[in-house]
């Protein structure tokens, strides 16, 4: 199994959305990054576990945990005209962008605070999302690191 960290705006997609989705599923759609496009196509799997992130907000940080229950598949709102996700250059039937479906396990019991995973940045090792300049929307999280960070909860 792998771990990921994947990071929203709780403005526009948090953890309290995906709790009031049926089934608390929801698909993570929108991604316009190549390097995470790569990864939702080719190394996310199903039963893959991610941390979910709230980034660009009051307090950035870990705020649940939802399992992947899709493999990667065409982005459909990619061929959307009028989408805030639509991408001209994207076709059909050689699509450019891919999405997975997740599910919320659950959320944490407190959120753990991106200041709480910088003041343990030695235990917790290359961690990504405490790399300075790392932008990407999705990065893999070793299972050292998993059980690091859960152990901050």
């Amino acid at each position: 199994m792998n771990h990921w960290l994947m990071k929203s705006e709780p403005a526009t997609f948090g953890v309290e959305h995906l709790a009031k989705k049926p089934r608390r599923r929801a698909a993570w759609d929108g991604v316009r990054n190549y390097t995470v496009r790569n990864m939702l196509r080719d190394q996310m799997k199903k039963g893959d576990l991610a941390f979910f992130y709230h980034s660009s907000c009051e307090v950035p940080g870990i705020y649940g945990i939802v399992r992947i229950v899709t493999e990667g598949y065409p982005d459909p709102t990619a061929f959307k005209r009028g989408h805030a996700h639509f991408d001209d250059k994207s076709d059909p039937k050689a699509p450019r962008w891919f999405m997975v479906d997740v599910e919320l396990v659950r959320r944490l019991r407190k959120p753990i605070a991106l200041s709480t995973l910088h003041a343990n940045a030695q235990t917790l090792g290359e961690l990504l999302i405490l790399k300075r300049g790392n932008r990407l929307s999705i990065v893999p999280v070793s299972a050292e690191q998993w059980h690091a960070v859960i152990a901050l909860e």
